[in-house]
């Protein structure tokens, strides 16, 4: 018997907080990627079908929770010339939410969302070891774990997991087993 048809989907929208505040949302990362792009506010509110002034105040309203400009401007003259781009802070925060919304959409299907959130993996998926060799390629870093029954595992996951788990030999970790790939997790 099939699967009755789920009537709702779950949506993650990410957003950028800075001391407790969203700052950074899918509409004003789409603005920051049109002005880099565009290098023109004005163009890039045009793309959007966004006021000039909504733009900006979008904007300001960046500048202002983080302290700093995000994006620089440029005075044309009578020839024109004049133009916007992203000071390297505007680049990094939006540099930040990409890889954020990168990973929410990497999440795709329920049991891996769950999964990510730690409500549901089985134990006969999870096996307990320890780091015996760290190796960090270019885009990806290959760990080899000693689980406690005599085997050893090699799981592929990228440069940022590593960092972001400080994985680092003699660690103890577990290995989530999928059905196409070995993840690391750890308390």
């Amino acid at each position: 018997m099939a699967a009755p048809k789920r009537k709702y989907e779950s949506r993650f929208k990410p957003w950028i907080v800075h001391q407790g505040q969203p700052i950074l949302g899918t509409g004003r990362a789409q603005l920051l990627r049109d002005i880099q792009e565009l290098q023109s506010i004005r163009k890039a509110a045009d793309k959007l079908e966004m006021p000039y002034r909504s733009a900006w105040e979008h904007i300001r309203k960046i500048e202002d929770a983080i302290g700093t400009p995000v994006v620089k401007t440029h005075r044309g003259g009578a020839q024109g010339g004049g133009g916007s781009e992203l000071t390297e802070e505007g680049k990094q925060l939006l540099h930040e939410y990409d890889r954020y919304e990168r990973y929410l959409e990497g999440l795709s299907a329920d049991e891996e969302l769950w999964e990510a959130l730690q409500f549901k993996v089985s134990a006969r998926n999870k096996l307990s070891g320890v780091v015996k060799r760290v190796t960090i390629g270019e885009l990806a870093a290959s760990i080899r774990i000693e689980i406690e029954t005599p085997a050893v595992l090699k799981a592929l996951i990228t440069k940022e997991a590593v960092d972001e788990l400080d994985i680092d030999i003699g660690d103890e970790v577990e290995a989530v087993i999928k059905a196409t790939e070995v993840m690391i997790a750890r308390d």
